[in-house]
């Protein structure tokens, strides 16, 4: 008995080690030869935060794809701005105002959604707050606010959302996390942790999805590590290689972001360079990764 279960073991070991290296061939190739973009002409977007900033670009970028793009902001004024910008490039756009911290008005809000547009099938959560100061500096309204936008929203905008997708098999959802949300910084911490939070609930979401008996292969997730765009978020940057890290405007850092979502990517930084930088230093011990972002001596200096 224990001679058989010796060898069933020694099988499976086999059989996952060519599973390992097939796949990282296959994404290899994949990385040289990347997925042609698919359409997105007809389907509904919804984007949190579409006010201003990356949120609009990308209601802008999402409608001249042929999007229906439903922009939702807690600012009545800039929100119909979006839309009205939307229209007058022939796009098709609808506004809805909504806190994304209160859950009851998500849900009213999506069944409004379901019966004026129809069903969404890309959810983008883009809104986002950045105090940006000492830990210690930070009010307890300005941190629960942080992780209420930042991080509880998403779960509210999934629950409201992702069902729908389930019964068709079929949507995409985008979450706005950050470089903040793979390596800490100074005077930003409550704010990692809303970003560190979001890679975490892309990838348990993604394995809730992937584990589930039924077939959900229709969904996808992609999670957006951007470094600095200049949102009006950041008040005070420090780059010290300007040239190698330089500050993004909103329609250049929408451009990577419309493409992942095409491409179906599951995870993209912003600068692509800091992803493979990233991984490559995680491999040592944590001082050396640590030397590196001296030299680069980037960050935010408190507001």
């Amino acid at each position: 008995m224990k001679i058989y279960e010796g060898v069933v073991v020694t099988l499976e070991v086999i059989v996952l080690i060519i599973k390992m290296y097939a796949t990282w061939f296959y994404r290899m190739y994949k990385f040289f030869v990347p997925n042609e973009p698919k359409s997105v002409k007809g389907e509904i977007v919804l984007i949190t935060g579409a006010g201003h900033g990356m949120g609009r670009e990308m209601a802008l970028s999402f409608a001249k794809l042929g999007s229906i793009v439903v922009c939702v902001d807690i600012n009545p004024t800039s929100n119909e701005e979006t839309v009205n910008m939307v229209k007058e490039n022939k796009g098709q756009a609808h506004s809805y105002l909504c806190d994304v911290t209160n859950r009851s008005a998500i849900n009213e809000m999506a069944e409004k959604i379901r019966k004026e547009v129809g069903e969404v099938s890309i959810l983008v959560n883009n809104a986002g707050i950045m105090p940006c100061k000492p830990l210690l500096k930070q009010t307890e309204k300005e941190i629960r606010a942080t992780f209420e936008v930042n991080c509880l929203a998403h779960i509210w905008l999934f629950q409201a959302f992702l069902p729908s997708m389930m019964e068709r098999n079929h949507g995409h959802i985008v979450a706005m996390s950050s470089m903040a949300g793979v390596l800490g910084l100074r005077n930003l911490v409550p704010y990692c942790g809303t970003k560190f939070a979001v890679r975490g609930m892309m990838e348990a979401v993604y394995e809730e999805l992937r584990e589930d008996p039924r077939d959900f292969s229709g969904i996808k997730l992609t999670c957006i590590c951007p470094y600095i765009v200049d949102t009006g978020l950041c008040k005070n940057p420090k780059i010290k290689f300007p040239t190698l890290m330089k500050i993004l405007s909103p329609k250049e850092a929408v451009q990577d972001i419309i493409d992942a979502v095409r491409r179906e990517y599951n995870e993209i930084t912003i600068p692509s360079s800091l992803y493979y930088t990233n991984q490559f230093l995680r491999m040592f011990p944590r001082e050396v990764p640590l030397h590196f972002k001296d030299f680069l001596d980037s960050g935010l200096e408190a507001d």
